[in-house]
C-alpha cells in the first residue's frame, strides 16, 4: 500500500537520531540524492516508523537515550519480516571495538561523525543498489522456482497421459472390457474408502492413500504392452511356457514405470504404482507370483488391488452378476486374498462400478 506523502518510486530511507540537528542534514542528504527521508528520534519510535514505512534501508545513531543503535539493529535483525534491511551506522564512536560491535551485530556499514555529505550519499547508494539488487534477485528465483515447477508438474502431467494411454492398449490387448481401466481406479478408491474406516486399517489409509491407490492401480497390467495379443487373448489352456510369459508382465510392468521415472524424484504415486504392477498377483498364502510374497509382506496397494482386478474381471461384460463374482471369490479368499479387505470388500461392492 502506498504511504501518504511519499513519491512511489523513490527509496524510502528511515533516518534515526536524537539529536533534531542531525536529523535535518541528514534528511537533506537524502533528499538531494532523490531518496524518500522518514526521520525518527529514538530507538523506540525507529520500531514503529519500521512497520509504517518498510524502508529500504536505515540510517542509526549509536548513542541515544533508551534503546540506542546496537539494540535497535538486534530487534530488527532478529525479526524475520526487517531482517533484510540494511543498516548503516552513523557514530561518533570510532574505536575500532565499537565499529566490530556494529558489525556483528549485523550492520552493512558504519559511517564516523561528522560525516561528510558525499560518503554518506556514496555509501547509501551502493547499499541501496545491493539492497535492490538482492530483492530483484529473490524474486527472480521465486518466478523461475513456479516456472520450473510448472514444467516438471506439466512433465508428470504428460508421463502419466502417456502411461495411462499404455495401460488402455495393454487392456484392449488383454482383451479387457473399453471401461476395465476407468473402474478398477475407481473400484479400487471405494475399497480404500471402506477400508479407512475399519478399525484394522483407519491408521493405514489416508485421504491422500485414497487419492494415489484411485491413480496408481489401473496401471497393474500395463506390463500387458509388452506380451503378444495372441496369448493374451488365447482361448484354449495356455502351455507352461505361456503361463510363464503372461506371468512375466509384472515384472515388465515394474520396470516399465522406473524406467520412465529414472533420474525423477519418485513420489507416492509412482512408489505405489510400481509396487502394484510387480506385485499384483500375489496370494495371501505365497501361492502366487512372481516373488511368492506371504500374508502381510505383499504391498497393501497390491492387496487392494488383486480383490479389485478379480471382481472385474468376473463382472466384465456381464460375465457374472456381482453376486455370482462374490461367491467364486469367497471360494478363493482363504489362498488369495487378505481376508479382512475382502470382508470389507463384501460389504461395500455395491458401491462399484
Amino acid at each position: 500500500m502506498a504511504r501518504v506523502g511519499k513519491d512511489t518510486d523513490k527509496e524510502t530511507i528511515l533516518i534515526v537520531d536524537d539529536i533534531e540537528t542531525n536529523r535535518v542534514i541528514l534528511e537533506e542528504i537524502i533528499k538531494d540524492m532523490g531518496g524518500f527521508p522518514v526521520l525518527a528520534k529514538s530507538g523506540e519510535e525507529a520500531l514503529v516508523k519500521v512497520g509504517e514505512c518498510d524502508p529500504q534501508l536505515i540510517l542509526s545513531d549509536i548513542s541515544m537515550p533508551g534503546m540506542d543503535g546496537y539494540e535497535l539493529c538486534r530487534i530488527l535483525k532478529n525479526d524475520e519480516k526487517t531482517k533484510n534491511i540494511p543498516i548503516v551506522f552513523i557514530s561518533a564512536f570510532d574505536a575500532p571495538e565499537d565499529i566490530i560491535e556494529g558489525f556483528s551485530l549485523g550492520g552493512e556499514d558504519y559511517i564516523t561523525k561528522p560525516f561528510i555529505p558525499e560518503v554518506v550519499q556514496a555509501r547509501v547508494g551502493v547499499h541501496l543498489r545491493l539492497h535492490v539488487a538482492r530483492r530483484e534477485l529473490k524474486e527472480m528465483n521465486r518466478r523461475l522456482q513456479v516456472s520450473v515447477n510448472e514444467q516438471i508438474k506439466q512433465m508428470e502431467m504428460e508421463k502419466k497421459s502417456v502411461l495411462y494411454a499404455m495401460a488402455n492398449i495393454a487392456a484392449v490387448n488383454s482383451d479387457y472390457a473399453k471401461e476395465h481401466v476407468k473402474r478398477l481406479g475407481h473400484n479400487c478408491g471405494i475399497l480404500a474408502q471402506g477400508m479407512q474406516l475399519s478399525p484394522v486399517f483407519e491408521d493405514k489409509i489416508s485421504d491422500t492413500y485414497i487419492d494415489t491407490i484411485e491413480i496408481a492401480a489401473p496401471l497393474c497390467d500395463i506390463g500387458n504392452i509388452g506380451i503378444s495379443k495372441e496369448i493374451l487373448q488365447k482361448k484354449g489352456e495356455l502351455t507352461e511356457e505361456e503361463s510363464s510369459i503372461i506371468q512375466n508382465h509384472t515384472k515388465i510392468g515394474a520396470k516399465l514405470l522406473r524406467d520412465i521415472y529414472v533420474n525423477s524424484d519418485y513420489n507416492d504415486f509412482i512408489n505405489a504404482a510400481i509396487d502394484i504392477a510387480h506385485y499384483h498377483h500375489e496370494n495371501w498364502d505365497g501361492s502366487g507370483y512372481p516373488d511368492g510374497l506371504k500374508g502381510e509382506r505383499i504391498p497393501l496397494g497390491a492387496q487392494i488391488v488383486a480383490i479389485v482386478d478379480r471382481y472385474c474381471a468376473l463382472t466384465e461384460k456381464n460375465a457374472h452378476t456381482r453376486e455370482e463374482a462374490l461367491e467364486i471369490m469367497s471360494k478363493e479368499a482363504d489362498t488369495r486374498f487378505n481376508p479382512d479387505i475382502f470382508k470389507i470388500c463384501c460389504k461395500i461392492s455395491r458401491q462399484f462400478c
